[in-house]
């Protein structure tokens, strides 16, 4: 299994405490550090306050050497396509080459309301993410000395020069995910090299694998082609103390998260667990570290887990 740090800056994180992060992660061995893309807290306080992801990820892009980097997922309602292509293909450039691009409808109102951001229907907001992936991948690969044009119900290119371009060829990774049955699933298989599923049980998982494999098939696309990753919140120990330690520095139930996510017991615990993900397809993991400051945590990942499950 390949194994990713992920964060929740929105919750309440400094530059320092992510970049302390990513460099942690590449030390340990984690293939690829990413964060989410919100600008409001769903619990707390969220202290200090927001931080954008594409510039943060830039930053840290300087500060690391091998770990890819990445947004689990970017919201299409944030930005328009033409820029965010700008954008990520200029921290590619940054990062010489180690970009991924999570790209999602949007799903967090209060946030939009918080910052002045449009909230669409759910429809048309998955239109115009339909309409975004169009739009970034098409800027990407357009020829050089070529021009993009689109035309879309909701965003219009005209005479573009579709610069700059990514370092990656084609074009940086692109993750899709969701639980949507029928157009998530068609999204991915047209413009995704991976398909996540975030926090859900492991039936509604291997149902949504299922799906997914159909459209990949349909868009006459190898199987293989497509890396199956989830998301789990990770509270490990050695023993039952350092689990509620971590448990209550998050502040979460550790009964509800051990019945809920296989990143939570003891490192035993945890590779047995994970052993059903990995049957049912889970090529990948992100551990969703909540507490910045526990590095630790990620020690005990890297040093007893992710050896036992190559």
């Amino acid at each position: 299994m390949d194994f990713r740090a992920f964060i929740e800056p929105q919750q309440g994180a400094r530059y320092a405490d992510q970049v302390a992060v990513a460099q942690t992660a590449e030390q340990l061995g984690f293939s690829a550090f990413f964060r989410s893309d919100h600008y409001l807290a769903m619990s707390g306080d969220g202290l200090p306050g927001p931080t954008d992801s594409w510039v943060t990820l830039g930053a840290i892009a300087r500060e690391t050497s091998t770990i890819r980097l990445g947004t689990l997922v970017t919201s299409a309602t944030f930005r328009y396509p033409g820029p965010l292509a700008v954008a990520v293909a200029q921290v590619d450039d940054m990062s010489g080459g180690r970009v991924e691009v999570g790209l999602g409808s949007g799903w967090f109102e209060k946030e939009h309301q918080a910052y002045g951001i449009p909230f669409p229907p759910l429809r048309e907001r998955f239109d115009r993410l339909d309409e975004q992936l169009a739009i970034i991948t098409g800027l990407w690969t357009t020829g050089p000395g070529e021009t993009f044009d689109y035309a879309g119900a909701y965003y219009t290119i005209t005479g573009s020069p579709a610069l700059p371009k990514p370092t990656q060829n084609p074009h940086p990774p692109i993750v899709v995910g969701g639980l949507g049955a029928n157009r998530t699933p068609r999204l991915a298989a047209k413009y995704a090299t991976e398909f996540n599923i975030p926090f859900a049980p492991i039936d509604v998982a291997e149902k949504q694998h299922q799906r997914v494999a159909h459209a990949v098939a349909a868009a006459g696309r190898p199987g293989d082609s497509m890396v199956y990753s989830s998301a789990f919140v990770l509270c490990a120990g050695r023993n039952d103390r350092e689990l509620t330690r971590r448990a209550a520095a998050i502040g979460r139930d550790l009964d509800e998260m051990r019945s809920n996510s296989p990143l939570v017991g003891s490192p035993t615990e945890i590779v047995e667990k994970l052993g059903a993900w990995k049957q049912i397809g889970v090529q990948r993991v992100y551990t969703q570290l909540l507490d910045l400051t526990d590095l630790a945590h990620l020690e005990l990942l890297a040093s007893e887990v992710m050896p036992q499950l190559p």
